[in-house]
């Protein structure tokens, strides 16, 4: 992966109006998260639900890991109705927010006493058309791009995206959320759900249908469909090339060995993030911290700081490289998880919370921005949606299928979150000695697509 250009030529670049764009689809993406995640998890400690009970719900997020099995379906089946007007990839993320938007609604209609099944029902839901957006959004960032643009401009995008979705995450699906059911104004969470509910309608309704540009920015020519009738063997070539080639397509151009190693390294490297998952709200009531604390200090303040950090992740993984800069996010999540493990042993003590997230959202900001590059590097811009798909999903594996059995990590420790933290620590190694051999693998690959470049230009 290349570096690029000095400091103000990088800082230069986020003058782009496209950028802009990713940032309000990266606010879409995120606000989803919290309403199945965080907020979801303090209204069921609210109601008394065990931490495993708690875990076992936050299994929902599992659809994430696996919207790869149909990403290849956004990527090629147009919309009735809506694809004339507003192009593949809006087509696909104007149906998934009215989706996502229902059941809100819906989850503001259950009680965690009585119902709880109906309240992981609706948050299965929305998790599942929150998974569907993302195949279109991060499609479109890419797209949005020349291919010749990618090496410049993914890292600022990578940025961009990690500043919209910490706005939903973090600003409205978080502060503002937490901040309605906390102690001050202390809104029945039923009624924060609807505020949400309202909120979400006119956020994403506002952005994608007026600042979103309208027209289809796909490199995929979806209009193949079956070109031979409804015969068996027009069917069988478009299920050839919607399943198998995208995937096909990957490992040729990769090679075995560096696609398989590629994949192992996108499960393993965040596995200590992962095996905090949703758990981190429930640590902080535990511990002694108030919703209007959590709701300040690791919401707006997490928010606003990985925001910052997001920026200076794009430009010194622009100008760096993502290798380095995944070595340092590992480092990084290390030391905030025994930051972490600090705070277990002393208490709810805030100077050393800052502390804490500082570190944290560091890691978090820097290993996003260079996890969506390394990912964009290596996406075919023919199956764009379907392979970044694969690559997320596969990212998002050990942070949300994993996350499911962290409560019972927690009981097997006796409630101990000292040791607990201390393992999310350790766990990170194992990606740290993969990236290292990713990144001999890497020079192999860039030298022989090098080669095929300078043979195509003297042909």
């Amino acid at each position: 992966m290349k570096t690029h250009g000095s400091l103000l030529e990088t800082l230069a670049q986020f003058r782009d109006q496209r950028l802009f764009y990713v940032f309000l689809l990266g606010i879409c993406s995120g606000l989803p998260w919290v309403l199945h995640g965080s907020v979801l998890s303090l209204w069921l400690v609210e109601n008394g639900v065990n931490r495993s009970m708690i875990g076992l719900i936050g299994v929902v997020t599992a659809v994430y890991a696996f919207n790869w099995m149909w990403a290849p379906f956004v990527d090629r089946i147009r919309l009735p109705l809506l694809y004339g007007r507003f192009g593949q990839r809006k087509s696909w993320i104007l149906l998934c927010q009215c989706c996502i938007a229902l059941a809100v609604l819906g989850m503001a209609q259950g009680d965690p006493g009585s119902s709880l099944g109906y309240i992981g029902l609706m948050a299965a839901l929305i998790a599942v058309f929150s998974a569907t957006l993302d195949i279109s959004v991060d499609a479109y960032r890419i797209t949005v791009f020349k291919a010749e643009e990618i090496d410049v401009k993914m890292p600022l995008a990578a940025a961009m995206a990690t500043i919209g979705w910490w706005a939903g995450y973090g600003f409205v699906g978080g502060a503002f959320a937490v901040a309605l059911g906390g102690e001050t104004v202390g809104l029945a969470w039923p009624t924060v759900y609807t505020v949400l509910f309202f909120a979400y309608v006119l956020l994403t309704g506002v952005i994608s249908l007026i600042a979103i540009p309208d027209q289809d920015l796909s490199a995929l020519q979806v209009s193949d469909q079956v070109s031979n009738g409804y015969s068996w063997s027009g069917f069988a070539s478009w299920s050839r090339k919607t399943l198998v080639e995208p995937f096909k397509e990957f490992f040729d151009r990769c090679g075995p060995q560096l696609a398989i190693t590629i994949l192992l390294l996108l499960v393993l490297f965040r596995l200590g993030e992962a095996m905090l998952g949703r758990m981190s709200v429930v640590f902080y009531r535990e511990i002694g911290f108030t919703e209007d604390q959590i709701s300040f200090y690791s919401k707006f303040f997490g928010g606003l700081v990985t925001a910052v950090f997001a920026v200076l992740a794009a430009v010194l993984n622009s100008r760096f490289g993502v290798i380095r800069g995944l070595f340092l996010c590992g480092i990084a999540m290390a030391s905030a998880n025994l930051l972490y493990a600090l705070i277990a042993v002393v208490g709810p003590n805030t100077n050393l919370w800052l502390i804490t997230l500082l570190v944290d959202n560091f890691f978090q900001a820097f290993a996003t921005v260079a996890f969506i590059s390394f990912i964009s590097y290596f996406t075919s811009r023919t199956y764009t949606g379907t392979q970044y798909a694969l690559m997320a999903s596969i990212s998002n594996f050990g942070r949300t299928t994993l996350a499911a059995g962290s409560g019972f990590v927690v009981n097997f420790f006796g409630g101990n979150w000292a040791y607990f933290f201390i393992l999310t620590a350790l766990a990170v190694i194992p990606g740290l000695v993969l990236l290292i051999w990713v990144g001999r693998l890497l020079g192999i690959y860039e030298a022989k697509r090098e080669g095929m470049n300078q043979s195509v230009s003297q042909a």
